[in-house]
């Protein structure tokens, strides 16, 4: 499967779902809460509170997981990859005026992308997984991408 056709399948499923769980780490405990995250091409977005306990955990250690698991036949999409936090104005705004989120950010940040609590987390995927319960049990092998090494 072409990289592309695989990158629609994804952006398929994770529109399928409204939530997924990020895993971050405080020292050596993992630490897993539900974000409701924005897929553009092969970057994956997270608003969040700036001043969050996950933003805290990703400052000290970048790397992360996000995990959907959607519908009746229990598809798993799995991003591993490094986070970030965004703190451009013009790509905040970009991000913000280009609707890449499906919901209303204002909602949860009243002042607008300028807003110092306006935390943007940009995850750069290295490994993408995609597979499905019925799929695992009759053996099949996951669908995995993984980030060219230069």
């Amino acid at each position: 499967m072409s990289d592309s056709n695989f990158w629609d399948k994804v952006h398929a499923t994770a529109a399928k779902a409204t939530w997924a769980y990020l895993a971050t780490a405080k020292g050596s405990q993992p630490k897993v809460r539900v974000v409701h995250p924005a897929f553009e091409g092969e970057r994956v977005w997270v608003a969040t509170g700036r001043a969050s306990a996950k933003a805290g955990h990703i400052d000290k250690n970048p790397s992360v997981e996000l995990f959907y698991q959607i519908g009746a036949d229990m598809v798993h999409l799995t991003v591993t990859g490094q986070a970030k936090f965004v703190e451009d104005l013009t790509e905040k705004k970009r991000i913000w005026n280009g609707k890449v989120f499906d919901y209303d950010l204002s909602q949860f940040f009243p002042n607008g992308p300028e807003s110092k609590d306006f935390g943007l987390m940009l995850i750069t995927p290295e490994r993408v997984e995609l597979t499905s319960l019925p799929e695992m049990m009759s053996g099949k092998k996951p669908e995995v991408w993984r980030a060219s090494r230069k």
